[in-house]
Parts: C-alpha cells; sequence; structure tokens
C-alpha cells in the first residue's frame, strides 16, 4: 500500500491476483485502476510512488508456483503499464527508492540484490552473483541520507553494505539463527536506529545493525511480523503487522500492545503523516481495515474492492434485491454475505459457521436458506442473522426380526432405525425446489423429508463424492464426474443412467422446464429428453471445461460459465439459440437477478452486468 507524495488522500493497493486498485479518499472506497499483464497470478506486493513526480509509480510483483515476475512503471499515475526490460522475469520480493536520490531504485528478488541509477532504465546487480548467501531477499531499506548504504533481508538473516555492494557484511549480532527477515525500516531522524522483523519476532539496533536486540511483547505465536512501519510524525510509535494481528509501540520498542483480534493477519500498514491517527491495513482475509483513532478501533473498508473468492450465489427468487454470497479461505471474515441492494452493499452474517467455508447456497419455497460447507449443512435463523446446524442423519437399515407368524417362528426383514450420527461431509450442492430436499456430499446423496431436520441417505448406486443435485418432483439426478445416478420416486431408489460415453469429467446437472436434463460438462453441454436414453450435443457452442450450468427460470435460459474464461453463454433451452457476454473476470459461477447477470468471480468478490450491456448472439 503507498500514497502519492503530499496526497495522503490518494492511495495504491496491490492485489494477488495482477490488478492494482486505487483510492481517492484514503481508503474509505476503492476502483480498480489497471491490471499489470494478462495473467492472474501476480502478487502485487511493492508499489512505489517517485517522491517528486507523482505521475511516476512503480509496481513489482512475483509469483506463488514459480520464480517468475517483474517491474511495471506507470508514468500517467497507474491508468497504464509498461513491463521494464531490465528485470523481466524477476521474482520481486523487495523493492525500494533512495530517499535521498529518487533516481536510484533498488529490488529485492530470490537471485539477490539489483540497482538503477536511473529511474529504472537500466539494472545492475549489486550482489555477488552466485551467492549462497545474498539471495531470496524479502525486505530492503536505504540510509535516509546515503544512497550506498542499503540494508537487506533475506530468507537467512539480515545483510548490510556501505558502498553500494561492493563489499557485504553479514549484520547477525543479536539475531536468533536462521531467521526469515520480512521488513527493515530505519528511523529517517537517526539513521543508527535499525528495525528488523524475523519469524523469529522483532529485533531493534541503535548503531545500524553492528547489535541487534530482540523486542520483548509479543508472544511466540505471533512472531512472523510482515511488516513494520513507523509513525512519521511520533517517531517512537512503531506498528508491527504480524501473522496474529497488529501490534504498536509507543515507546521505541520497549513495550508492545495488540490493537485489533488474533485472527487479522496483517500484510501492510499506511499511516497518513499528515493525521497519524489514521491508519489503514491491508489484510490476507478481511481486505482493508480502517482506524482513525491510532489503532484503537478498526472497521472494514472493502467498497470497490474485493479479493475474495466466491464460490456460492444465491438470489432470492422473491425478491431479486436480496442475494447471498458464500466464500472460501477467509476463516472468521468468510462464510456468507448479504446484500439487499441488489448487490450495491454486503453485510457479513458469518455468526454460527465458525469459520468454514462455504461452497453451496440454496433457499426454499417458504424462505429458508441452507448453507452447505466444507464441513456440514447450516440453516439461516432469519430473525437472529446465526447459522444453525442441520446435519441429523437419521437413515433406516434393513434388519433381520424374529416373529411368530401363524405358530411358526421366522425371522422377518424389517427396516428399523440406524443410530443418529453427523453430516460432517464437504456439501457441494442442494436442490430445495420441492417437498423432499436434496443434497449433494463428499459423502453421497442425502434427501430430507423434514425440511431439513434429519436426512436420510449415503452413497448411491455404491459411490461417493457427488457434485450436483437437481429435482423436478419425484425424478430426481445426481451428478458425479464420472457418472449420474436417476431416482423416479424422490430419492428412495437410484438407478445409473445412461451418459454419453465421450464425457470424462461431469461438473452440474440441471432441469429444464420441460423435464430435459441438461449436463455441464469438460467436453461441453448435453441433454436428454427421455431420461438418458438418448442425448444431444449444444454444438458450435464455443466453451469447453463447464465449470457452472444453472437454469434460470424465468428467462427459460441455461446459463453456463467456465473457471478458465471470462465469458458467460446464455442458451434458449428451447431454440437451443445462444448469446455471449464478456464479463472481463475468471468465473466461478453466473446467475440471474430480475434479468441482470451476477457473477460469482474466482478471485474478485461478485460482479453485476452493466445495466447498458449487450449480449453477442451465437447460432445453435
Amino acid at each position: 500500500m503507498e500514497s502519492a507524495p503530499g496526497e495522503p488522500n490518494h492511495l495504491f493497493l496491490g492485489s494477488a491476483n495482477s490488478w492494482i486498485y486505487e483510492s481517492q479518499d484514503e481508503g474509505a472506497t476503492w476502483h480498480r485502476l489497471a491490471k499489470l499483464d494478462g495473467t492472474d497470478d501476480l502478487v502485487v506486493d511493492n508499489i512505489v510512488v517517485d517522491s517528486q513526480n507523482p505521475s511516476l509509480v512503480y509496481a513489482a510483483a512475483w509469483k506463488f508456483d514459480r520464480p517468475d515476475g517483474g517491474l511495471w512503471i506507470s508514468h500517467d499515475g497507474g491508468r497504464t503499464w509498461i513491463a521494464n526490460p531490465g528485470l523481466l522475469g524477476q521474482s520481486i520480493r523487495a523493492f525500494t527508492q533512495a530517499p535521498s536520490d529518487p533516481r536510484m531504485l533498488f529490488a529485492g528478488t530470490l537471485q539477490g540484490v539489483f540497482r538503477s541509477p536511473d529511474a529504472g532504465d537500466s539494472w545492475q546487480q549489486i550482489s555477488p552473483q552466485g551467492s549462497k548467501e545474498i539471495h531470496e531477499v524479502e525486505s530492503l531499506a536505504v540510509d535516509p541520507r546515503d544512497p550506498e548504504t542499503v540494508y537487506v533481508g533475506t530468507w537467512h538473516l539480515p545483510w548490510k553494505t556501505t558502498d553500494g555492494g561492493r563489499n557485504w557484511e553479514n549484520i547477525k549480532q543479536g539475531v536468533i539463527d536462521d531467521s526469515d527477515v520480512f521488513s527493515i525500516i530505519i528511523d529517517p531522524e537517526k539513521p543508527n536506529v535499525v528495525y528488523a522483523s524475523a519469524c523469529s519476532g522483532i529485533y531493534k539496533s541503535a548503531n545500524g545493525g553492528s547489535l541487534f536486540k530482540k523486542i520483548q511483547g509479543i508472544p511466540a505465536t505471533a512472531r512472523r511480523t510482515r511488516v513494520l512501519q513507523q509513525d512519521p510524525v511520533h517517531r517512537d510509535t512503531v506498528y508491527a503487522g504480524t501473522t496474529e494481528g497488529l501490534y504498536k509501540t509507543t515507546d521505541g520498542g520497549r513495550g508492545f500492545q495488540r490493537m485489533t483480534g488474533p485472527d487479522v493477519i496483517v500484510n501492510d500498514v499506511f499511516i497518513d503523516p499528515k493525521n497519524p491517527d489514521r491508519v489503514v491495513l491491508a489484510t490476507d482475509r478481511s481486505g482493508v481495515l480502517t482506524s482513525d483513532d491510532g489503532g484503537v478501533s478498526f472497521k472494514e473498508s472493502n467498497h470497490g474492492f474485493s479479493a475474495r473468492k466466491v464460490e456460492a450465489l444465491l438470489v432470492d427468487p422473491g425478491n431479486p434485491s436480496q442475494m447471498y454470497a458464500g466464500v472460501v479461505n477467509d476463516k472468521m471474515y468468510g462464510g456468507v454475505f448479504v446484500s439487499t441492494d441488489g448487490g450495491m452493499q454486503w453485510k457479513h452474517i458469518g455468526e454460527g459457521l465458525e469459520g468454514r467455508d462455504v461452497f453451496a447456497l440454496a433457499q426454499s419455497p417458504d424462505g429458508t436458506v441452507l448453507a452447505g460447507t466444507n464441513s456440514g449443512i447450516f440453516a439461516l435463523d432469519a430473525d437472529s442473522g446465526t447459522w444453525r446446524p442441520r446435519n441429523t442423519i437419521a437413515n433406516s437399515i434393513p434388519k433381520p426380526v424374529p416373529e411368530v407368524v401363524q405358530g411358526k417362528h421366522v425371522t422377518v426383514e424389517k427396516h428399523v432405525k440406524a443410530p443418529v450420527r453427523e453430516l460432517s461431509s464437504h456439501v457441494f450442492a442442494f436442490d430445495l425446489s420441492g417437498d423432499v430436499w436434496l443434497a449433494a456430499t463428499a459423502g453421497g446423496v442425502y434427501t430430507s423429508t423434514d425440511k431439513g431436520e434429519t436426512w436420510q441417505g449415503g452413497p448411491v448406486v455404491g459411490v461417493v463424492d457427488y457434485l450436483s443435485v437437481a429435482a423436478r418432483g419425484p425424478v430426481m439426478v445426481a451428478a458425479r464426474p464420472k457418472g449420474v445416478a436417476l431416482s423416479n420416486d424422490a430419492g428412495q431408489t437410484w438407478w445409473p443412467m445412461g451418459i454419453p460415453t465421450v464425457l470424462t469429467r461431469i461438473h452440474r446437472v440441471a432441469f429444464s422446464a420441460d423435464g430435459a436434463i441438461w449436463v455441464g460438462a469438460r467436453e461441453g453441454v448435453y441433454f436428454t429428453r427421455d431420461k438418458g436414453l438418448t442425448w444431444m450435443w449444444v454444438h458450435r457452442l464455443p466453451l469447453a471445461g463447464v465449470d457452472d450450468l444453472f437454469y434460470d427460470a424465468n428467462l427459460n435460459r441455461i446459463l453456463v460459465s467456465s473457471r478458465g474464461s471470462d465469458l458467460v453463454y446464455s442458451i434458449d433451452a428451447k431454440s437451443l439459440d445462444w448469446k455471449w457476454l464478456q464479463t472481463g473476470f475468471p468465473l466461478a459461477l453466473v446467475r440471474s437477478a430480475g434479468g441482470r447477470l451476477m457473477a460469482a468471480t474466482l478471485d474478485d468478490g461478485v460482479v453485476a452486468e452493466p445495466q447498458a450491456a449487450k449480449a453477442e448472439v451465437g447460432q445453435k
């Protein structure tokens, strides 16, 4: 997170999916500014605004899964970007500008330390090439008065040079051996005062790194301090962003106090130089948090910004302005969000889910909302806004029972109640449209005749791991990756249904109003009007790898999307004509809300179809 010089209201924020966001009101609201390149896996960890020219912005990035990344430069305040050829392909973990010479730039990469004397036009490596020590650079700091003095934090202890990289000194005195150094800051008024954060805690040096002393007061569980930030007005005040909350010292490190809950994972800290009570945090799971009282209290400030992974989206059939989004990977900050104004604003309703990921959401005709999680089923209590478990499995099993029939002792088979157990499986999908509710889980298929109070079921046709279910009265279908099961008696008995031999992985099933069964699979979209005896393929549809397929009764259309595409396809269930819209976002699924499409994205929350959007028409 970075502000423009002299403009603390103007903030830039990097994401983990190649996008840069901008705020003009000090983090109160955000909007997407630009995407660095065509990929979606750049971690934009470092943004630097030139200290003399606010239109000149640098963005350094890296990738999770391989040693790749680079530097991008903008000359128009971040609207457009050009990849810098000098650091092309470098996994840049640290980037900074020399305070005394803005043309002097430094980059810390997996290979070592690089320097540019000319604002990025040329680069040279100043750490020893092939060094077994100064590589995998995670943090950088340049002396505020002398650009030849550079501090470097690696995945194995800190280093320092006082002659621009010709010679390096391992400044590990006082630091626990083999410490990853995540952040280094230098007091601009007293350059000999240096703070360093590592996996082993926080350290402070009063003599330019010759000797570090470990700061006490932060518990061992929170020692992974990702970022240090000094108050630009009160120099004895330092904030430490850790994996278990934000800590603050007001006495130069003699004592620290935790300012947030331990569930907050802090990635970056911004302090307004004109109003140091204004503190902005970039976090792992809760997005952006802001404080106006020096960190005493924080509130979410994510309007216009979302890096949430949405796996479920539910639109209230009776009120399209009300919708629910289920998210994953956000622990206590995740679960479910609800909007009552068509997605403009969202409220968190996670109480009762206890940090579970939500993969399915559905609503019954009577208004009951169910959430399918990575561990069980939960129902929303509309009055309290909390979730209650609905995980009672009450099966009956055949059991031989002795009886006396016409004076003879015989054994007959009767169905008796099995011991009650709890459903704790991963829940993938629901169908709550009829009197018998249906759920697809990693443990099989379950039905309920009492509105989810109890469930019956388990493996179907001998297998588990069902991904999708659909019901049309007593006729039900359940899909697993390699097959589809059919029931004609509301789930009491199941039979394997014939499917096209070409299908290698099925993801979704749905009924259309005419009773046709639709399948979305790796090979495209197929449908049958005779329960699997014959199948038809929606040919010419230029989309393979279908991950989600949904029948919209109001439009009589099949909505189709793929996680590998940013296109939405809408197929007329009767004529098979189709239309497409490009969203600009990798998609998880698409739903319709009052005739307007809403999409759950892989990493960017929920996006809405523009009111003036016009679909392109395709051929059937």
